[in-house]
């Protein structure tokens, strides 16, 4: 027992002499400490961070000497040799230049954004805390070729190059590696379910296609969004803004938004962390009421068929004169008093959208993980959990009032230096969400029905035209008639048939947007860096996603049971330094499938070369294959939309969508039925060509059923400092195939396209309905453009940075007349930012200006022209070093000149807020 006791004694004291702790701080040229700054041990995975005042500990099991390497983002790295335990180091760290931040995105492998071999964008923590937009997710606008288009308050869509709408299906968003998208939507609801301020770590973005490592929809671009770890960012961190938005339509109101973050390493195995945020504030109004008649703007509210853009309700109409025909039948009216009913359309009186929706924004966010490291190495297992409920305004075929919509994510991911496995499950719930466009129909019509208001209309007008009443004021009579008794918003009649309609999820009585769609996702890679490193860096990859559609009918054809999809991609990469590590080669390649379609190779090739003395210049040149598989509601929708029938075009989707229509009475006399049966093959084997209708020279529609879209991109870029400056520029050229977009067609609801008689009789008796279907433009879409950005210091330590985007799609309308691309997107936009982090101790401000160029938004809701717009946001800062605070306050569009990104939504007004982050490192 003695000599066990001796020898355990012996080998605790050799551990112990093992042992060496250093100590210091970390400042930067002004002398001032830098929080957060990484102290790592050169060649292994252990190391610390600084806090609040730049002060670190560091103990290793090594015996100087050794080398240690300190890092920040924003400032030079350095290495820092040691010989001996020390408990008094002064680090100086030069602040850097952009080009110095260590990326992942470009290549999965850590590397200088100076060496990227692919234009990227990078937003760290720095310019995260002085970005004057409201929050970190706003400031992504400022960065060069990145156009945010907004919503609503709490959802924004990021896009790059173009082709762009809010259900941005070719934009992928990756948090902590989990596709941040809703599975039924397909598309990422901005930040409103996303990554709370406090725990950013970095944000990444890559403009274009990126289908090479990441997959099927990273077709025009991804962002990527990781999150600090518990490990290296210990201790309690909090937030708390509060503020008023501004906007003629709505007022001011109030706004506020806090969050922590908690966060600790119980030993060097186990850590967690936990995050909360919450926001609420008034959404921005949208009170549009020009009038939309086949996609183009005409007339004013004094119309008969007057369609007004937010106000719903009134997109029911019918032909009154026809309505008098069935009224002489049925012997409610004289004969011969048809004749007094003019030959046209009359719309049903709409309900405004703020009547339909409180404009509440709110988004509420929480996080938890466990980090455990069972060698207390690089080796690291992670459990992860995400929930979110959010409530904002989602504009797609319809505006949606999406209402305690709620997302959960779960991840486990295993990983070190050189792999990672990562499997994870989105569950989504649509809450109490609406579409308002199907409220206002059926408050309309649960108040009264249809034909009763038409007959009420058709009725009222006869009468006061055998009166003497000319037209205008004999429509103004009928619908007064019409209209009385009708719902009164803010009653409790109004609200009874508001909470009824908007609790069924049946369109022909009710409005609910119903949905809990789930998809499951694995993913793997290894890189075998380390072991042919002497040869080349080669990384392998996969990944296999499932899709499960279960919105019980009420979005897709899934009336029988959810519907359930697969798809699997495997890609591998090399990478290689030549001429005296000056030239860098890069060669991808991916094969993915689809079980729907057949598979796909994604190659990209690029060349980086470092010249100059210094090595402070690098030319890069990428080609690049991507594509995008049909999005899930290109494959397997069936909804009424009130303008149109959204069908997909999935094979087993076309015949389980069946819908009963009313003929008119030539139509019954025709088919000797009152009715008729669409299945929704016919949007693609029976339609007409809806602009060759509107044109007066019916045609074939021929629609193909949607197959994955394709591109070919090429890019050309420079990255370089030259004295103070730092200039990056790029250029691209995008040559799109089998384009995915959507095509509106006429089917007719008798008779077969091409007989010459009974579908022709169809149209010209009104028996037929609109129907948009998914699929593939037959004629090449091209789209170039280029980016320029220049960042520097001038008087002294004062930043000043200036970009500018060019984007252009070519396609010619001409040769594709009913094919919309939605390219949405400024052909010019300038941005500028000017600040100064210490104008004196303790104090900094930043500005950013933005100007886009007038462009035309076209998209399922409504197409318009959105003008040009001048932004700019500010921001001053104050920092308390003894209670490790921050005071901030700011404005975003301070100008008060509203403006709105695309068609159809709310004016954006300005934002003003003041608020306080403690221990932020």
């Amino acid at each position: 027992m003695r000599t066990i006791t001796l020898v355990i004694m012996l080998f605790f004291g050799i551990i112990t002499t093992a042992q060496t702790t250093i100590s210091g701080k970390v400042v930067d040229d002004n002398n001032q400490p830098i929080p957060g700054a990484n102290i790592a041990l050169q060649g292994a995975s252990v190391g610390t961070v600084t806090d609040f005042d730049g002060l670190f500990t560091l103990t290793l099991e090594e015996t100087p000497p050794f080398t240690i390497i300190v890092s920040s983002v924003g400032f030079e790295t350095t290495n820092v040799n040691i010989t001996s335990s020390s408990s008094d180091l002064t680090i100086t760290l030069k602040e850097g230049t952009e080009l110095d931040e260590v990326i992942i995105s470009a290549s999965r492998t850590p590397e200088r954004v100076f060496e990227s071999p692919v234009s990227v964008e990078r937003f760290g923590i720095k310019k995260i805390k002085t970005t004057p937009a409201a929050d970190f997710y706003d400031g992504l606008e400022n960065l060069k070729g990145v156009d945010i288009n907004t919503n609503s308050l709490t959802f924004k869509s990021v896009n790059t190059r173009g082709f762009a709408d809010f259900a941005n299906t070719r934009f992928v968003q990756l948090v902590d590696g989990m596709d941040n998208s809703a599975p039924a939507l397909n598309f990422v609801l901005g930040n409103l379910l996303g990554m709370t301020e406090l725990d950013v770590n970095s944000v990444e973005l890559l403009p274009g296609a990126s289908s090479a490592l990441y997959g099927a929809n990273a077709f025009n671009g991804i962002l990527f969004m990781t999150s600090k770890n518990p490990f290296d960012h210990q201790g309690i961190s909090a937030y708390f803004k509060g503020g008023i938005t501004s906007q003629e339509a709505s007022g001011d109101n109030e706004y506020y938004d806090y969050g922590i973050r908690i966060a600790h390493a119980f030993s060097d195995k186990f850590a967690a962390k936990a995050n909360f945020s919450y926001l609420r504030g008034t959404d921005w109004f949208a009170t549009s009421e020009v009038s939309v008649s086949d996609d183009i703007i005409t007339g004013t509210r004094l119309d008969p068929n007057y369609d007004g853009l937010n106000v719903y309700g009134d997109e029911v109409s019918t032909n009154i004169r026809g309505v008098g025909v069935a009224l002489v039948n049925l012997g409610v009216l004289p004969a011969g008093a048809e004749n007094l009913l003019p030959n046209e359309e009359v719309s049903r009186t709409g309900y405004l959208e703020s009547d339909l929706n409180n404009y509440k924004a709110e988004s509420i966010k929480f996080d938890a993980a466990l980090h455990y490291r069972p060698f207390a190495n690089d080796f690291e297992i992670i459990y992860l959990g995400k929930v979110g409920r959010g409530t904002t305004i989602y504009q797609g075929a319809n505006r949606y009032s999406i209402r305690n919509f709620f997302l959960q994510q779960h991840k486990l991911e295993i990983k070190n230096d050189n792999f990672f496995v990562r499997g994870y499950i989105t569950d989504e719930d649509a809450g109490d969400s609406y579409d308002s466009r199907f409220t206002g129909i059926n408050i309309n019509r649960l108040w009264k029905d249809d034909l009763t208001w038409f007959g009420e209309y058709a009725g009222a007008f006869a009468q006061a035209t055998l009166a003497g009443q000319l037209p205008e004021q004999a429509h103004l009579i009928a619908r007064q008639t019409a209209d009385t008794g009708r719902l009164i918003p803010g009653t409790p009649e109004f609200e009874n048939a508001f909470n009824t309609v908007t609790t069924d999820p049946d369109l022909a009585t009710g409005s609910k947007f119903q949905d809990a769609s789930q998809l499951r996702h694995v993913d793997v890679n290894y890189n075998f860096s380390h072991i042919t490193k002497d040869f080349a860096d080669i990384q392998v990859g996969g990944s296999f996603r499932e899709y499960k559609l279960n919105s019980a009918g009420t979005i897709f054809t899934d009336f029988d049971g959810p519907i359930r999809y697969s798809e699997y991609g495997v890609y591998t990469q090399i990478q290689k330094k030549l001429v005296d590590d000056r030239l860098k080669i890069t060669g991808s390649i991916r094969y993915d499938k689809s079980e729907l379609f057949d598979g796909n190779f994604s190659p990209r090739l690029s060349l980086g070369y470092t010249a100059g003395a210094d090595r402070n210049h690098n030319i890069r040149l990428s080609a690049q294959t991507g594509f995008r598989n049909p999005a899930t509601q290109d494959l397997f929708i069936g909804l009424n939309v009130g303008r149109a029938i959204l069908v997909g075009s999935a094979s087993e989707n076309l015949d389980r969508d069946v819908r009963t229509f009313d003929l008119s009475g030539d139509g019954q006399l025709l088919t000797g039925s009152s009715t008729a049966d669409v299945v929704g093959r016919q949007a693609y084997e029976n339609s007409f060509s809806l602009n060759s209708v509107l044109a007066g020279n019916p045609t074939v529609s021929n629609v193909d059923l949607v197959e994955p879209e394709k591109v070919v991109a090429v890019e050309l870029g420079y990255r370089g400092k030259i004295k103070n400056f730092v200039i990056d520029l790029s250029g691209y050229y995008n040559l799109y195939t089998d384009f995915i977009s959507t095509e509106n067609v006429l089917v007719p609801l008798y008779g077969e396209v091409g007989d010459g008689t009974l579908s022709l009789a169809a149209l010209q008796n009104g028996d037929t309905e609109v129907y948009q279907a998914y699929t593939n433009s037959d004629v090449d879409i091209k789209s170039f453009g280029g980016t320029v950005g220049v960042d520097t210091k001038i008087f002294g330590n004062f930043d000043i940075g200036v970009n500018y985007t060019f984007t252009k799609q070519d396609f010619d309308e001409n040769e594709d007349p009913d094919f919309r691309t939605n390219f949405n997107t400024p052909e010019h936009k300038v941005k500028a930012s000017f600040g100064n982090t210490r104008l004196f101790k303790n104090f900094g401000f930043n500005t950013s200006w933005t100007w886009s160029d007038s462009y035309f938004w076209e998209a399922s809701f409504g197409d318009g022209n959105v003008p040009s717009f001048n932004v700019v946001n500010a921001q001053i800062n104050y920092t308390i070093p003894k209670l490790k605070a921050t005071i901030k306050g700011g404005a975003t569009n301070i100008l008060g000149d509203e403006y709105f990104t695309a068609f159809g939504t709310g004016f954006i007004g300005s934002q003003y807020y003041i608020g306080v982050s403690i221990n932020n490192l």
